[in-house]
């Protein structure tokens, strides 16, 4: 049942907007919320906060929307529970369920950026009667595979090992980031960037030689032109206080989610969904065929996009075009 929303409090890092925890069966969830009106739960990735959201926060809101950012469980102020099993997908979707009934609520439509992407179809597929409606920022639907994901991922690399089997062992990736978090994700966010990544042909750091690690290959220089040092600040701030590894659990999961998903094998939902891509990012050109497959997987698809020229981080390297295309899109399906 609908509970009452907690007392919220001024953001200090996002004019207009006001952050609160709120209990959910698995902890708690720390959000940002700007806006009244039909309620719109937005879903960052890695490695992110609900503070990636910054631009849309308000643009929804203007449109007449309850617009909610929350940081995903392990990040932030939200819950970081130990035990890396509890950062599967169903307790992701667990989470959102809970923040959607502790404001208030019994719907909400669910925009994900990244793994959010994948956290927010996954919560339309398996919670239609709660998610009636998912967009995707950079990372497509794709449909249940039958190759383990840690088999597939073991393939790819070649002679050099894909960053998600580089991620898989606790500590690993932690031991190259805990010392310079502020350096390492201006390194990771400049070379997953539209105007900073590496040029074509050259190594990017989603391969990792033997005996490397991911930030010898991060793109040096100054910060693309959607981050400043300030920007940096809050995020590199609130990451040197948490660490990293609760997101990085989320990749130490996708065997589990590959298990606790196999019951929707085959299903062709029909949510109303929408997508939207930055035609550099390596999500999108390694997914190309799944993009190509929604009217097949996703036949509930209104619309989909790419951006010319745009990387990864796609609603802060594009605010303006993302949010017109996401107030577009939520008039149609939550007007």
């Amino acid at each position: 049942m609908p509970q009452h929303a907690p007392a919220a409090e001024p953001s200090t890092t996002v004019p207009g907007a006001f952050h609160r925890l709120v209990d959910v069966p698995g902890g708690r969830i720390h959000l940002l919320e700007q806006g009244r009106g039909p309620l719109v739960l937005m879903i960052h990735g890695f490695p992110e906060t609900s503070y990636s959201w910054r631009h849309q926060l308000p643009a929804l809101a203007a449109a007449g929307y309850r617009a909610v950012a929350v940081d995903v469980r392990g990040y932030g102020r939200s819950s970081a529970p130990e035990s890396v099993d509890a950062y599967r997908m169903t307790a992701h979707v667990a989470d959102n369920v809970g923040v959607v009934h502790a404001l208030g609520e019994e719907t909400a439509t669910v925009i994900g950026h990244d793994w959010g992407s994948s956290i927010a179809t996954a919560g339309a597929l398996m919670r239609p009667d709660v998610f009636t409606a998912a967009a995707m920022l950079s990372v497509p639907y794709a449909p249940w595979n039958p190759v383990r994901p840690t088999e597939g991922f073991a393939r790819i690399g070649g002679d050099e090992e894909f960053y998600v089997s580089y991620f898989q062992r606790p500590g690993r990736a932690e031991a190259e980031i805990d010392p310079d978090v502020r350096g390492w994700l201006a390194g990771f966010y400049t070379s997953l960037s539209g105007d900073t990544m590496p040029p074509p042909g050259t190594p990017t750091p989603f391969f990792v030689p033997a005996g490397a690690t991911m930030r010898d290959r991060f793109t040096g220089g100054a910060l693309p032109s959607w981050l400043t040092e300030e920007e940096l600040d809050v995020c590199g701030a609130e990451f040197a206080r948490t660490g990293l590894t609760g997101g990085l659990n989320r990749y130490r999961n996708v065997d589990r989610d590959w298990e606790d998903l196999a019951v929707w094998e085959g299903a062709r939902p029909t949510f109303p969904a929408l997508f939207i891509g930055g035609a550099l990012d390596s999500s999108t050109t390694w997914m190309a065929d799944a993009i190509a497959a929604f009217p097949t997987t996703l036949p509930g698809l209104v619309s989909s996009h790419l951006l010319d020229g745009c990387g990864h981080w796609i609603q802060q390297e594009r605010p303006a075009e993302v949010n017109a295309l996401l107030t577009e899109w939520l008039r149609a399906v939550r007007p």
